[in-house]
């Protein structure tokens, strides 16, 4: 029985250590929970490889014991990045399909996407 309660109580310790610094960001219509080091695909931005980008949309910024919510967002925080290469996404396919009238529509897409690599969370 002791050694169920220390298992527990371990477990317990480890939630209660402070978090690494995070964000949440928006960039091309969606959200992302990002932090120093992550890296991340995100819609297709106008920048070359090995340059950086700045985001001005954060939305949240927590870790260390506290969080900072936007209305809609922190004021002069920001998240620098790194781009690493812009890329294209796997084919979808689009299959259009009518039964009994013989109608088939077959397109195809590949979403442009860039790759980064976060440096830094400012808040």
């Amino acid at each position: 029985m002791s050694e169920n309660t220390t298992t527990k109580k371990a477990k317990v310790d480890s939630l209660a250590a402070p978090l690494s610094p995070y964000a949440i960001i928006e960039t091309g219509g969606k959200q992302y929970r990002v932090s120093v080091g992550d890296r991340l695909s995100v819609e297709k931005l106008d920048v070359e490889a090995g340059g950086s980008v700045t985001f001005d949309r954060v939305l949240l910024v927590g870790g260390g014991g506290s969080t900072t919510v936007g209305a809609p967002t922190v004021s002069g925080a920001s998240v620098t990045a790194t781009v690493e290469e812009t890329y294209r996404g796997a084919k979808i396919v689009v299959f259009k399909y009518k039964a009994k009238k013989g109608y088939r529509r077959r397109t195809g897409h590949r979403q442009s996407l860039t790759r980064l690599n976060i440096t830094g969370i400012n808040a």
